[in-house]
């Protein structure tokens, strides 16, 4: 199966765009500084119009969204456990309990822009691509609403947002790292509106230098379980374009611990099925050729 050069390969980025090409960009998102404020949610929503998300009680904490979807294109999640603040000390709990505790986990996640992009690899129109920041983004007006990046993507972030009248149809949607505002040298809307610096926004590479760092200094604080998400180049994704940093492993805030791209076997499958086509070929002719003798 031949691919497109911006999509099956991404190092195709960035000379694909020339002189038009410009660092990647990326978020880093320090969970331990997020309140859960939702001013990023908020920001997201009236800078790219998304539109509410119905006002649901969930019963899970304050978290009224649930996930990330095409009307939630940021998601404050908020994770109670009954657990001391740092696993590793015997300092007593926040209740005064010496057995027990209590922390709240907070954070903010989004689409990953991920380097090796299965929603890239599966979108038939284009209406998915590559820019010239590195990140992923869709065309809705390119988009056909066929639904292949749905479950191509490992993580749940795409969705398609109905058509109002035409139940069943629907264009993707998800976050485009405000492709818009970074073409103007703007931040993105929910970088912009975060008090604690939560979501930072940057080149790629500073991100991740960064985030050593502050791994570094959280873990010397008592915080062990803490651990970077999404850094590292050499996952089942290539890394992400928008990371994280995690008091917690990731199952705990919803995220899978080892994703990889949905279409890396692709290739070989196809490659395995038009060998055994080829078999089967042969062995038909072997046997039509048999009876005809």
């Amino acid at each position: 199966m031949k691919q497109l050069p911006l999509v099956g390969n991404p190092r195709a980025w960035p000379e694909s765009y020339g002189e038009e090409a410009k660092p990647r960009v990326g978020f880093f998102t320090d969970t331990t500084v997020c309140i859960g404020c939702k001013a990023c949610e908020v920001a997201c929503k009236q800078w790219n119009l998304v539109p509410d998300d119905g006002f649901v009680f969930t019963g899970s904490s304050y978290d009224n969204t649930g996930a990330l979807g095409s009307n939630t294109w940021r998601h404050v999640a908020f994770i109670e456990q009954d657990r001391p603040l740092r696993f590793d000390t015997d300092e007593p709990g926040l209740d005064g309990d010496d057995a027990g505790g209590l922390r709240w986990l907070m954070s903010s996640d989004v689409c990953k822009h991920c380097t090796h992009a299965a929603c890239l690899d599966v979108c038939p129109t284009g209406a998915l691509f590559r820019s010239e920041y590195g990140t992923v983004v869709v065309q809705q007006e390119v988009c056909n609403g066929c639904g292949y990046c749905v479950p191509a993507c490992p993580f749940g972030v795409i969705d398609r947002r109905e058509i109002e009248g035409a139940p069943g149809e629907g264009i993707a949607q998800k976050c485009t790292l405000c492709y818009d505002r970074a073409k103007d040298g703007l931040e993105p809307a929910c970088a912009k509106a975060c008090p604690t610096e939560s979501i930072q926004f940057g080149e790629l590479d500073e991100l991740r230098e960064r985030a050593a760092q502050r791994l570094e200094k959280v873990q010397a604080d008592g915080f062990a379980g803490a651990q970077l998400y999404g850094a590292d180049p050499g996952d089942g994704v290539g890394g992400f374009g928008a990371f994280f940093l995690l008091l917690d492993d990731p199952e705990v805030y919803g995220l899978p611990p080892d994703p990889v791209a949905t279409t890396r076997d692709l290739s070989s499958i196809w490659g395995a099925a038009l060998a055994a086509a080829g078999t089967l070929a042969v062995v038909v002719g072997l046997a039509v050729a048999g009876d005809r003798s």
